[in-house]
């Protein structure tokens, strides 16, 4: 008996442990109907899915499980089989029939589910398609891909899983779903519920890529208009000839500046998204390991003909989006130093003009401290004058002598306090 795990674990082991573990393919032991709907959420809420999904049970008089972390869950009613997935944009619905004895029933998986039900599925649909899983010895293959040969019609077939299946599709959609034929020849059931999905995932993985080839298409035109624009403004930006006209140039590029950022912003996610469905549908193909066929394109080929060129012209527009925002960055660079540059130009101009105005107050005030010494001086003498005459009584001498005499000291006294004021004042500036 092993000892009880006693060790303080992480909360999350658990769930990452089981990530390996979910979504696992469903096994088919024999000939099926297999019916896929990718719906986008598009504001729809889980427990909004949840509670069709419980509606569905009741219907069918099923018990309801609960979801399983909330993003997947299976249904199984004798031969019809459920799996739902919530990703990040979009759910999916995977319906399976089975087909008694191996004989093929009329209609679709999808049909042999409540039609008032799937109808009402939240979401609005992305991927809609039909899969018929046969047996060679219900359906050879020879026949039938000579007859498409001869019919000239545009279809992708190939031999996959090392030559245990075929596989044949036109990529289009009729009646509103796209379609498969999976012929099996030696396939085992797990290995026959992987190539399924692999087959759900490419037709899911490859629209919900196209998603960002109409929003390249209308990025290219805000492209071809800003880059034109960009243009116009540096031949003005050569032939401005004042600082006005340089504001006028960087209110206009800071203006496109600011429409390229909003137009990266909403678009960013699209394209990033476009590229990462790309690599899956690439990684989805390379697991199906397949063989050409003469005479038909196998769904490597078929992609990268078709579906390649619209990735890459998402790719190329998000590329070119950053490039015209890098640009028009350095170009208002540019521009704000020039302007800047003009402004430093009109900085010291003003300053000289201080420095001038300066010098003039200070030659005012040396002609205003030379009346000061003067006005002073007289005021000085006049006091002297009034303390000779009030002190006559007791000396002889004659008040208008003194006050003559004490006009050169009194002069001389406040000229040399003023000067030495004005040194005191000048080595506080420069201390």
């Amino acid at each position: 008996m092993s000892a009880p795990f006693l060790l303080h674990e992480h909360p999350l082991r658990q769930r990452l442990n089981d990530e390996l573990h979910a979504r696992p393919p469903m096994p088919l032991s024999g000939p099926a109907q297999v019916s896929y709907l990718a719906m986008l959420h598009e504001g729809h809420a889980s427990n909004e899915e949840e509670a069709h999904l419980q509606r569905l049970c009741e219907r069918l008089g099923l018990p309801f499980c609960p979801m399983v972390d909330g993003d997947h869950w299976v249904m199984e009613a004798g031969e019809l089989r459920l799996k739902w997935e919530r990703h990040t944009e979009f759910s999916g619905y995977t319906f399976f029939r089975a087909c008694p004895n191996g004989v093929p029933q009329t209609g679709s998986a999808l049909e042999a589910f409540p039609a008032t039900w799937w109808q009402a599925i939240p979401g609005k649909v992305m991927v809609a398609t039909h899969i018929d899983f046969v047996s060679i010895r219900q359906k050879d293959p020879a026949p039938l891909l000579a007859e498409l040969l001869q019919s000239g019609a545009t279809v992708a077939a190939s031999q996959v899983a090392e030559g245990a299946a075929w596989v044949i599709s036109n990529f289009r959609i009729e009646d509103g779903f796209s379609r498969f034929t999976v012929i099996d020849s030696h396939l085992r059931p797990r290995q026959a519920g992987r190539t399924v999905q692999r087959l759900i995932e490419i037709e899911t993985y490859r629209m919900m890529a196209l998603l960002a080839f109409p929003v390249a298409k209308e990025v290219r035109r805000l492209l071809d208009r800003v880059e034109a624009e960009v243009a116009a403004l540096m031949t003005r930006m050569s032939a401005a000839q004042s600082p006005e006209d340089e504001r006028l140039l960087l209110a206009d590029l800071t203006r496109l500046a600011a429409e390229v950022e909003h137009s990266q912003t909403r678009t960013s996610f699209r394209f990033g998204a476009a590229e990462a469905y790309y690599r899956l549908v690439q990684q989805r193909i390379e697991e199906l390991r397949e063989i050409r066929l003469d005479g038909f394109s196998p769904i490597r080929e078929f992609m990268d003909r078709r579906l390649a060129p619209a990735i890459n012209t998402c790719l190329a527009t998000a590329r070119r989006q950053n490039d015209a925002s890098t640009r028009i960055a350095r170009k208002s660079a540019l521009l704000r130093t020039r302007v800047d540059i003009e402004l430093e130009r009109q900085n010291q101009e003003l300053l000289a003009q201080m420095n001038r105005r300066a010098s003039l107050q200070l030659r005012l005030q040396e002609t205003v401290e030379g009346l000061s010494v003067v006005v002073l001086t007289y005021y000085g003498s006049q006091l002297v004058n009034y303390l000779a005459k009030g002190s006559k009584s007791w000396h002889h001498l004659d008040s208008d002598i003194v006050t003559a005499l004490s006009i050169p000291v009194i002069a001389g006294l406040v000229a040399w306090g003023t000067r030495r004021m004005r040194k005191k004042l000048a080595l506080h500036e420069t201390a």
